[in-house]
């Protein structure tokens, strides 16, 4: 066969799987039973092994779907470690098993990776952490999103009811740039060793860039990063949660004027504030009685919120100091960080999952 043949073959190929509805608007890599065994030979897992079960639509992700799904992502072999643990992290986290990937706020899932894994693999948490040109960060999100279409059938006009959704329903996995960092890795936070990787999978709805590059006083960084935080249309429900990623700039001018990350998240909690005059002006000032989502004072389901201080009328739109994340990531070159609107609220510990492992199963 010549080359112009294998090229038509490997087209006629890509336009089956777009017939099949099998792809996210981009081109699959048609994916062999060989090159399928190649992906489960990266793990000891069982191929029907569940990952994650949506029992409200009566289906499962097995290992081998997850496989199948990451292969036609254009991973290669050696990625399929990071893709479990990816899923592993999801099923910790627990908002995708529960229909939030249907949601018509259009929801996506950020997948962080720390660790040596990054350097192995080819994982950028440097420049353009965000943006295209690295085919790791590239694949193993679009792993997670292939699959949420392909085997739980979460398909835009369909099942999922997205409203606009986000481009990072296409991929969105990063490293961090721990190298660049002054503090201890996220993962080192939580417990991890240097050596060790792991990743942590965030159900996130935008992300909003921060450009700061007009002032070096810390308290004024931190309040415009809370100011980007704390704006009213992202207050959905009674409180939010962010990640914060910093620009490495940024996190250094925080450190060196004795900012580590736990005054970092108090001095967010206190300043990501909110007057019942603003709440007012924009109808969010009462609680859905049934919902919990924000409400006009005077709507039929409306209850007040206790949150708003009865002396002040401010209100802390984040539920406590542990409802933002704090990563490092991006490029030393210019004042740029990152406010990752990130779903529910939080402050428990985030679901960290080693890579390489096989996590003991639900009880």
């Amino acid at each position: 066969m010549s080359m112009e043949d294998d090229a038509r073959a490997i087209v006629d190929a890509i336009e089956y799987c777009y017939d099949q509805e099998w792809s996210d608007g981009l081109p699959v890599v048609p994916c062999t039973r060989e090159r399928l065994d190649t992906f489960l030979a990266r793990t000891d897992r069982a191929p029907d092994d569940v990952l994650l079960a949506m029992p409200q639509i009566g289906r499962e992700c097995t290992v081998r779907l997850a496989a199948l799904n990451a292969a036609m992502a254009g991973c290669r072999p050696e990625y399929f470690p990071v893709v479990l643990a990816a899923w592993d992290s999801l099923r910790a986290e627990g908002y995708a098993g529960r229909g939030i990937w249907q949601s018509t706020t259009g929801t996506a899932a950020l997948i962080l990776v720390n660790g040596p894994v990054r350097g192995e693999i080819g994982i950028n948490g440097r420049g353009n952490v965000f943006g295209p040109g690295f085919r790791a960060n590239a694949t193993i999100g679009r792993a997670i999103r292939l699959a949420a279409m392909n085997v739980f059938g979460l398909r835009p006009h369909a099942l999922d009811q997205a409203t606009q959704g986000t481009p990072a329903k296409y991929t969105c996995c990063i490293g961090e740039n721990e190298e660049e960092s002054p503090w201890p890795a996220f993962h080192e936070e939580f417990g991890f060793g240097r050596g060790a990787s792991a990743v942590t999978a965030m159900t996130m709805r935008s992300v909003a860039h921060v450009e700061a590059r007009h002032t070096s006083d810390a308290a004024q960084l931190l309040r415009d990063l809370a100011g980007t935080i704390a704006r009213t249309g992202a207050l959905l429900h009674r409180t939010i949660s962010s990640c914060l990623v910093l620009g490495p700039e940024h996190a250094h001018l925080l450190a060196g004027q004795g900012f580590d990350k736990p005054a970092i998240r108090r001095f967010l909690f206190e300043e990501a504030v909110l007057s019942r005059g603003e709440l007012d002006r924009v109808g969010k000032t009462a609680i859905s009685r049934t919902t919990s989502w924000r409400l006009p004072a005077d709507h039929p389901e409306a209850v007040p919120d206790d949150g708003i201080d009865p002396a002040t009328g401010s209100f802390h739109v984040l539920t406590s100091p542990d409802a933002v994340q704090i990563v490092v990531a991006g490029a030393s070159n210019s004042g740029v960080s990152a406010v990752v609107d990130t779903f529910g609220p939080r402050g428990d510990r985030p679901p960290l999952v080693p890579v390489g492992t096989v996590p003991p199963t639900d009880g």
